[in-house]
């Protein structure tokens, strides 16, 4: 549950604050997209930072690349989920239910963002609805504020405030009305990592399994990724992180065993993929 640690006062409406999530990773490779993103949140004076789209399939590492962009920004990450179901109230300002029966009034992450001059990751934009946009659209142009109907406050955005969209490529996602697509540039493109980058984060990531077993399963990124499916290298975490702890309980004679069978039931898909050396 979001612990409230600070309020304001607009307008004699009290309003609660959220903070910022605790996050702890490491960003590995693809300098390119970082640089991109650095320069879209440049102030040059009379010309405000921009609102950049992040681009790609889902695990490529979007969320990841805004969390170290944010870091070396040295501002807070405020993460918004958004969903089908993401509500105007549920982007801006929220009333609940306090101990002494009355209402109060909690900030979402990106109003807190505004109000503090963080950042606001708004992930995975395009599972939105076009009535969500809307209630958002003033804070992407020049005005930087959004309006609460429900505290009836206007909330203007610090001048250190950023904000950048996530956006899967799947078929699970809506249309952005084209008056928020204009506001939400520019759009940085992200691809698979490289097999070294892959390498590299799964044995950032993961102490136990050999180099011989994570190898094993960038391979199975990396032809997944010509084949143009959808491995990540969440589900790489995932293959290295079962076929591992199915060594060491010994429900697997060999890494080659333990790699198929955690593939199989990770991925649902008995294509092992394995055409290099045999592992023992």
């Amino acid at each position: 549950m979001a612990e409230y640690h600070e309020k304001i006062i607009i307008k004699g409406v009290e309003i609660h604050l959220v903070d910022p999530p605790q996050l702890d990773v490491d960003w590995v490779g693809m300098q390119e997209p970082l640089t991109q993103l650095l320069a879209s949140w440049t102030d040059d004076g009379d010309d405000p930072p921009m609102q950049p789209r992040i681009l790609g399939k889902p695990g490529v590492g979007k969320t990841s690349l805004a969390i170290k962009a944010a870091r070396m920004m040295g501002q807070d990450l405020y993460i918004t989920q958004c969903t089908v179901d993401t509500k105007p109230e549920d982007l801006i300002i929220s009333p609940v239910i306090a101990d002494n029966g009355k209402i109060r009034y909690v900030a979402s992450p990106l109003v807190s963002a505004m109000v503090r001059g963080g950042i606001c990751l708004l992930d995975e934009g395009n599972r939105m609805s076009e009535k969500s946009w809307a209630s958002i659209a003033p804070l992407l142009d020049m005005r930087r504020s959004v309006y609460s109907i429900v505290a009836g406050v206007e909330i203007k955005a610090s001048p250190n405030f950023r904000v950048c969209v996530t956006m899967n490529e799947d078929a699970s996602t809506f249309e952005v009305p084209e008056y928020i697509h204009s506001r939400l540039q520019p759009a940085i493109h992200m691809d698979f990592p490289t097999r070294d980058e892959e390498f590299r984060i799964l044995r950032g990531k993961l102490d136990g399994p050999s180099d011989e077993l994570l190898r094993e399963v960038v391979n199975i990124l990396q032809e997944s990724h010509a084949r143009d499916e959808d491995l990540s290298i969440r589900d790489g975490l995932n293959i290295a992180r079962y076929a591992y702890r199915l060594l060491k309980h010994k429900a697997a004679a060999n890494e080659r065993e333990a790699i198929d069978q955690s593939h199989l039931q990770i991925t649902g898909d008995n294509r092992a993929s394995l055409d290099g050396p045999t592992l023992v």
